[in-house]
Parts: C-alpha cells; structure tokens; sequence
C-alpha cells in the first residue's frame, strides 16, 4: 500500500460516485455530503489501495467502476463500517 494510491482513489469520481450510490440504497440522508466527509477514510480502508494499484498497473482504464478491483459488496462493508453511530 502507497499513500499516493490512497490519494488517487481517494479523487476517483468513478469510485465516489459508487460510495455515493451505496451510502443512498443505505439510507443515509445526504449520500453527497456523507461521501465527501468520508472520501478518505474509505479510500484508506485496508486493501483498497493495494487492490486499486493493482488495476492501474494492469491498464485497467476505470478502475475506481470495476467490480472486479474493488466490489460492490467491499464498498458496501466499507460504508457500513464507517456510519456506525
């Protein structure tokens, strides 16, 4: 895991717009603001980064909207983890 890999998923709008999507059908109020509050945390959330390098490295033109780097269900644990009240 770099901090530089982190940071590049952490400015993916394909993989915002996917945190987005998921914080929605978790019923959280405002998808928007919740993603943009916890853009960095989950970018960090471990094996993101790794997992995302990856794809980059393997011209994986999109890689922040593949399900094959980073699930749905990885978003979705992730979004979970982090609206624990």
């Amino acid at each position: 895991m770099a901090y530089s890999d982190i940071a590049a998923l952490s400015a993916d709008n394909d993989f915002i717009m996917r945190t987005r999507a998921c914080a929605a059908t978790e019923s959280i109020a405002d998808p928007v603001q919740w993603s943009t509050d916890h853009q960095w945390p989950m970018a960090a959330t471990p094996g993101f980064g790794d997992m995302y390098a990856s794809a980059v490295a393997g011209g994986i033109p999109r890689p922040g909207n593949e399900q094959a780097v980073i699930s749905d269900a990885d978003i979705l644990s992730a979004v979970q983890a982090l609206n624990v009240p």
